[in-house]
C-alpha cells in the first residue's frame, strides 16, 4: 500500500523559516501533481500549495503567496515546501497528497494522503 510520509516539521521563530519533504514510503505510482493542505486545531483542513507533475506549474493560497515555495524531484513523488517569513497564523499540522491521476491540472481530488508534521511558530 503507498504511503505518504512527511518530514520536517518543528518548532520556529516568527519570521523562521522550515523545509517540509514528503516522499513515498511502500508502494510507489506514477508521477502526477502533488499538494500540500494544512490543519489548525478546530478549523478544518486548507489547501495551502500544488504542483504540477512536470514542475513547472504551481498554485498557492493567497495567505501564503510570496513566503512558501512548492518543489518536486524530477519525475519522481517527492515534494518540498519552503516557508519563509512564518507567522504564529501558520501553525498547523501539514500534510502531503497526491492527486488521484497523473494527468489533471489541476487535480479533482486527492487520492493519497500523508500522517502530517507539526509545524508550531512562536510570537
Amino acid at each position: 500500500q503507498a504511503q505518504l510520509v512527511e518530514s520536517g516539521g518543528g518548532l520556529v521563530q516568527a519570521g523562521g523559516s522550515l523545509r517540509l519533504s514528503c516522499a513515498v514510503s511502500g508502494r510507489t505510482f506514477s508521477p502526477r501533481p502533488m499538494g500540500w493542505f494544512r490543519q489548525a486545531p478546530g478549523k478544518e483542513r486548507e489547501f495551502v500549495a500544488a504542483i504540477d507533475w512536470i514542475g513547472t506549474s504551481t498554485l498557492y493560497v493567497k495567505s501564503v503567496k510570496g513566503r512558501f515555495t512548492i518543489s518536486r524531484l524530477t519525475g519522481h513523488n517527492t515534494v518540498y515546501l519552503q516557508m519563509n517569513s512564518l507567522t504564529p497564523e501558520d501553525t498547523a499540522v501539514y500534510y502531503c497528497a497526491a492527486s488521484v491521476d497523473s494527468t489533471t491540472w489541476p487535480p479533482v481530488g486527492y487520492g493519497y494522503w500523508g500522517q502530517g508534521t507539526q509545524v508550531t511558530v512562536s510570537s
